[in-house]
């Protein structure tokens, strides 16, 4: 059946001849040789191993370091799409502040009816601990990466919110760097926006949210859990682009009521933490006991106004896949407004008619963990043999609320540099949005990911997807 399906080519449209974002690019293209691109690619390849841009795969018996593949067709979007693309984002990414802090308050779309108080009761994610409590600025989310698909020409969909602790943002910046470095020429002759203030605005934005404690500039700092994490490599490459200290959990302590860090002339009071570790690992007083990431007593210090913790902690159960297919309601209820940006279609499994449905229809649904991330635990009926549809459906009738399904879309194509030239491959787009007390920044382009296996549809590296420069035309 997938075979079937029409796939928009978001360089050739319909017909033979390129699209209008693509009319600068293509007509370079036509005067390149084939073997001169295929050597910048291996140069390209060389740059990424040179620089160490590598996340890790888990799954085997050890964790595997990979360099992540990157193709160097860009992928191309008109300034008129774009600023659709960020009216749509920014709705959506108020909507889900909104959302949190109500929740985490008066709950009044509890209430309303809107949506059912148990998916927020019985969710993991929900954080009794924030409960009254309003972060430093009435953000939530600070920084959050929403990923999109596209199935049409003025048709793109909200796959899913990553609002927790969205990752990528290193291979955007590293792509641009890569893509500028081998053609230099390009970027003037199809006035493409730069990405490269991303850092100085994360910088920025994270500042604008100072907790009551602060006095003066604020302190700011990346937490990560170390160098075997899979995404260590970003945390130490924004840690640096930043100009901000790297830290561990082992490097802090709480100092006459603040998270301080250990430096080179004593401890030093934080202002602003930028965690890039999960919300049970934060303070092992307060969630896992075990754990050694992260800062005993640092909620503590949070509630009572001593340091901003960015993202939020409790920001994770906007990412809950069943909270998803609400969204539309969720969006409207905050904004007065339909949104802009519509949802993919979704069954919720723990609904006794639409676990029926996608029992039936297994072969055609895409089916996911409503926890699950990467491309793991999630199930792409089309491509699934006999066995692996019969031990879904096992999954599936044991525990129906941990999934939901959604169809199989004909997401769109971009093209990448196979062996004999051009050849199509889907795509998704992440754009990584930062959000402060005043201002909500869209960095113009985001995170492409290509799923380098032709026909394939799963675009995560996890999965041996890969990643292109992402270019947003200027008017």
């Amino acid at each position: 059946m997938g075979e079937e399906k029409v796939f928009f080519d978001e360089m050739n449209g319909a017909g033979d001849t390129s699209r209008v974002p693509y009319g600068g690019y293509e007509s370079w293209f036509r005067n390149e040789d084939i073997s001169r691109l295929q050597k910048k690619s291996s140069e390209a390849e060389t740059f990424f191993r040179r620089t160490g841009i590598t996340f890790n795969v888990y799954g085997q018996q050890e964790a595997d370091e990979r360099l992540i593949p990157f193709d160097i067709i860009p992928r191309i979007i008109s300034a008129r799409e774009w600023a659709r693309l960020e009216k749509g984002i920014e709705q959506r990414v108020r909507a889900i502040n909104a959302f949190l802090h109500d929740i985490y308050h008066r709950q009044e779309i509890l209430r309303s009816g809107r949506v059912p108080y148990k998916l927020i009761a019985d969710n993991e994610a929900f954080l009794p601990e924030m409960m009254n409590f309003t972060p430093p600025g009435g953000v939530y989310t600070h920084i959050v990466g929403t990923d999109l698909v596209r199935t049409g020409e003025d048709e793109f969909l909200v796959l899913e919110d990553n609002a927790r602790t969205p990752s990528g943002v290193s291979y955007m910046l590293e792509n641009r760097e890569t893509m500028l470095h081998l053609f230099p020429e390009l970027f003037s002759q199809n006035n493409v926006r730069p990405v490269s203030d991303y850092p100085r605005n994360l910088r920025r934005s994270l500042s604008a949210s100072p907790p009551d404690a602060c006095a003066g500039t604020p302190v700011v700092a990346v937490l990560t859990p170390g160098i075997h994490n899979s995404a260590y490599f970003e945390h130490s490459f924004l840690a640096d682009e930043m100009g901000v200290e790297l830290v561990e959990g082992h490097d802090l302590r709480i100092e006459n009521g603040r998270v301080a860090m250990r430096t080179t002339k004593g401890y030093k009071p934080i202002d602003v933490l930028y965690r890039r570790i999960d919300d049970n690992f934060l303070d092992p007083m307060t969630f896992n006991p075990d754990s050694l990431l992260g800062v005993p007593g640092i909620m503590d210090v949070y509630r009572a106004g001593g340091i901003t913790i960015a993202n939020a902690p409790g920001t994770g159960i906007s990412d809950d896949k069943a909270l998803y297919s609400y969204m539309p309601e969720i969006v409207e209820f905050y904004t007065g407004e339909k949104p802009l940006l519509k949802n993919v279609p979704t069954w919720r499994c723990s609904e006794a008619d639409s676990l029926t449905y996608v029992l039936e229809h297994l072969a055609e649904l895409v089916v996911k963990e409503v926890h699950g991330s990467g491309g793991y635990g999630m199930l792409v009926g089309p491509a699934a043999s006999k066995k692996e549809l019969a031990e879904f459906e096992a999954k599936l009738r044991a525990r129906p609320s941990n999934y939901i399904a959604q169809p199989t879309l004909a997401l769109s194509t971009v093209p990448i540099l196979a062996k004999k030239g051009l050849s199509p491959r889907h795509v998704d787009l992440r754009p990584y949005v930062l959000v402060s007390p005043k201002t909500i920044d869209i960095t113009p382009g985001g995170l492409t990911r290509v799923a380098l296996k032709e026909g394939s549809l799963v675009v995560n590296s996890s999965q041996g997807g890969g990643t292109k420069d992402t270019w947003v035309l200027e008017e």
